[in-house]
């Protein structure tokens, strides 16, 4: 699925599915998306009867870094009814949350992310302020398991 071409895909087409496949209207509007991403471990390992005096590199466990989401609170309790889920031990509140890049005219899927087994695992609000023109913002970091790539 992904696209490949010479110049990059600027950043702001972007559409997201939290896992109840729906990526249009405000609850899946979200401003900002960033960490997606994984790591792999390496171990280091050296029997003792080698010869040479350096380590083997092993490729050990592989890890996803957190995701942090960002959107204008809009009255919605969709994220709240998740976390709650999930906070309550409800083990089939795990979803698989989705990022599909579009291209500039939004006729094409270029790059997809697939967050496997995600949760919120922290929730926030505000800051509220009276004097400020900022809109009011909800932030959620959302940690997975597995990340797959299309």
């Amino acid at each position: 699925m992904a696209v490949k071409r010479e110049r990059p895909y600027v950043q702001f087409n972007f559409l997201v599915d939290l896992g109840d496949g729906n990526t249009d209207g405000p609850d899946a509007g979200f401003q900002e998306i960033s960490g997606i991403g994984m790591e792999v471990t390496v171990a280091e390992y050296r029997p003792g009867n080698k010869k040479e005096n350096s380590v083997m590199k092993i490729t050990g466990l592989n890890k996803a870094t957190d995701v942090t989401m960002k959107r204008g609170v809009i009255g919605s309790l969709n994220l709240y009814q998740w976390l709650d889920q999930i906070r309550n031990g409800d083990q089939n509140a795990m979803r698989t949350v989705t990022i599909q890049l579009q291209n500039e005219d939004h006729s094409q899927t270029v790059q997809t992310w697939k967050l496997m087994n995600a949760r919120i695992t922290k929730h926030t609000s505000g800051p509220l302020n009276a004097k400020g023109t900022d809109v009011a913002m909800e932030e959620l970091v959302v940690a997975y398991e597995r990340l797959e790539m299309e």
